[in-house]
């Protein structure tokens, strides 16, 4: 009868985690199943409340925290725009604080210089620093060149 029991309890733990998703409830289930294990091969009553809260500590206070702070981690992969920020990208028409054209990862996109007193000319490879809506801003991946007055 205790094994039924057991996994009655697991069963229903296991429901509430479904629905509130705590890990907590889940890790009891766990625990309810080492205690049905311990009851199916024959021990005590007490072995098996002994199996459940030393199973249950442990796994509230060792799993838990770790599983969480790898809940908490960000996606390793950025996807949509979020996947262009640190490209390179080629200016095809002036970028600066108002406006300008690169070519980024296949496409022209809007750009704007991300320093605004910037202006980038046409031919210069710039790294993407952010996406606002459709318009990257961009910085130079290298120092500009001066540009020099022509001789007369």
């Amino acid at each position: 009868m205790w094994p039924y029991a057991w996994l009655a309890i697991a069963l229903l733990l296991g429901v509430v985690e479904v629905l509130t998703l705590t890990l907590a409830f889940g890790l009891l289930a766990g625990a309810a199943l080492v205690a049905a294990i311990a009851a199916g091969l024959g021990a005590p009553v007490v072995v098996q409340l002994l199996a459940f809260a030393v199973t249950g500590g442990i796994a509230l206070v060792a799993i838990r925290p770790i599983a969480q702070r790898h809940l908490a981690l960000p996606p390793l992969s950025r996807d949509g725009s979020d996947a262009l920020i640190g490209r390179s990208a080629l200016v095809t028409r002036e970028v600066s604080a108002t406006g300008g054209l690169v070519h980024l990862s296949g496409e022209d996109w809007s750009a704007r210089s991300y320093d605004e007193s910037l202006v980038i000319p046409a031919g210069i490879r710039v790294d993407v620093y952010e996406i606002d809506g459709a318009t990257a801003l961009v910085h130079p991946s290298e120092p500009l060149p001066e540009i020099r007055p022509r001789e007369a």
